[in-house]
C-alpha cells in the first residue's frame, strides 16, 4: 500500500477489518428486516441530525455541502428501494425509473465535484472538512469515468423484487463488469476528493458492498451499496472517527498515486463501454428498453439466487 497509503499497522489493519465487518453486518441485518431498516435508516438519521445540529456530535465532514448532500442522496435511495421492495409501488412500471435516476444523480454529484476540484485547487489546500485537495489531470480523467458509469447503465427495465422472503431489489443486468468499473471509479473519486478518509469512505465501504454482493446475495449490489453508503455517511457526519489512532490510515497523496488510480478507473470504464457497445451490436438490443446481458453467467445466477 506504500504507493497509495501510509499508517498501516497491526492495530489499524485490525480496525479496518472490524470496520468492514460492521458495515457488512449492518447491511445484512437491515436487508433481512423491514423493522430494522426503519430503525437504522429512518429514525437514526433524525436523532443524529438533531445531535449534530446542536453541537452534541459532529465531524469535519459536516462543514462542507458535500457531506450533507451525500447523506441525503444516499438515504433517498434507500427510501425509494424500501418502497419498491415492500409496497405496491414495486408493481408499478414507472418505479424502475427511480433506481437508475438516483444512481445517476449520485454519480453526477461526484463528477461535478471532480471538475470543481480541478478548476479550483491548483495547489494543495486543506478544505473545511480537513481533506488535502489538489486538482489535476486525474480529476478530468475520473470525471469522464464517472460519466461513463452513467452511460453504461443498462437493462433497468428488468429491475425486479426477489421472490424469496427478503424481497430484495434485483437489477440482473448490472453484472460484475459494471460493478467493478463503478467501484474503481468511485475509489478514484474518493481518493481524489475526500483524501483523508479515502481508506474508509472509499476502500472499506466499496469492499463491504462487493463482499455482500459476491458472498451473501448476488444481483442486489445497488441495494447493498445504498444501504452501506447511507450508514457510513451518517456515521462519518456524526463521529470524528479518524481522531482515533487506529483509524489513521492516510493517503500518501502523491501526484503519481492520484494519476494511477484515475488511469486504472478510466481504462476499465472504457473497457465496460466497449463491451456494452459490442453486446448491443451483437444482440441487436436497446439498452434503454431491454436487458442486454441475459446470456452471461452472472445474469443467469442473479436470476436464480433471487428465485426469479
Amino acid at each position: 500500500m506504500g504507493l497509495l497509503f501510509n499508517g498501516v499497522t497491526v492495530s489499524s489493519f485490525i480496525a479496518l477489518l472490524l470496520f468492514i465487518a460492521a458495515l457488512v453486518g449492518v447491511n445484512e441485518l437491515t436487508r433481512r428486516s423491514l423493522k430494522t431498516s426503519i430503525l437504522v435508516y429512518c429514525i437514526l438519521p433524525v436523532v443524529l441530525a438533531i445531535l449534530v445540529l446542536n453541537g452534541v456530535m459532529g465531524s469535519p465532514s459536516g462543514k462542507t455541502w458535500f457531506g450533507w448532500v451525500k447523506v441525503i442522496s444516499a438515504l433517498t435511495g434507500v427510501y425509494g428501494f424500501l418502497l419498491i421492495r415492500f409496497t405496491k409501488l414495486g408493481d408499478k412500471k414507472f418505479a424502475i425509473i427511480f433506481p437508475v435516476t438516483i444512481l445517476s444523480l449520485n454519480i453526477a454529484e461526484a463528477v461535478y465535484r471532480e471538475f470543481e476540484v480541478f478548476a479550483t485547487y491548483k495547489t494543495s489546500v486543506v478544505d473545511p472538512a480537513g481533506n488535502l485537495i489538489l486538482g489535476g489531470t486525474w480529476n478530468l480523467l475520473n470525471g469522464i469515468s464517472g460519466i461513463l458509469c452513467i452511460v453504461t447503465l443498462t437493462g433497468f427495465i428488468g429491475i425486479k423484487v426477489s421472490k424469496d422472503k427478503f424481497k430484495d431489489m434485483v437489477w440482473p443486468d448490472m453484472t460484475w463488469i459494471y460493478i467493478v468499473a463503478y467501484t474503481l471509479w468511485n475509489f478514484a473519486y474518493v481518493y481524489n476528493c475526500i483524501s483523508t478518509r479515502s481508506m474508509y469512505a472509499g476502500f472499506a465501504i466499496l469492499l463491504a458492498a462487493l463482499i455482500s454482493e459476491l458472498f451473501i446475495k448476488q444481483g442486489v449490489w445497488l441495494q447493498h451499496r445504498a444501504q452501506i453508503l447511507s450508514f457510513y455517511a451518517m456515521f462519518a457526519l456524526s463521529v470524528n472517527y479518524q481522531s482515533v489512532n487506529a483509524f489513521r490510515i492516510l493517503p500518501t497523496y502523491t501526484e503519481s498515486g492520484l494519476l494511477t488510480v484515475s488511469i486504472i478507473a478510466f481504462i476499465f470504464n472504457i473497457g465496460a463501454l466497449v463491451f456494452m457497445v459490442y453486446t448491443i451490436v451483437k444482440s441487436n438490443k436497446n439498452p434503454l428498453k431491454e436487458e442486454i446481458y441475459t446470456d452471461t453467467k452472472y445474469y443467469k445466477k442473479s436470476i436464480q439466487v433471487n428465485q426469479l
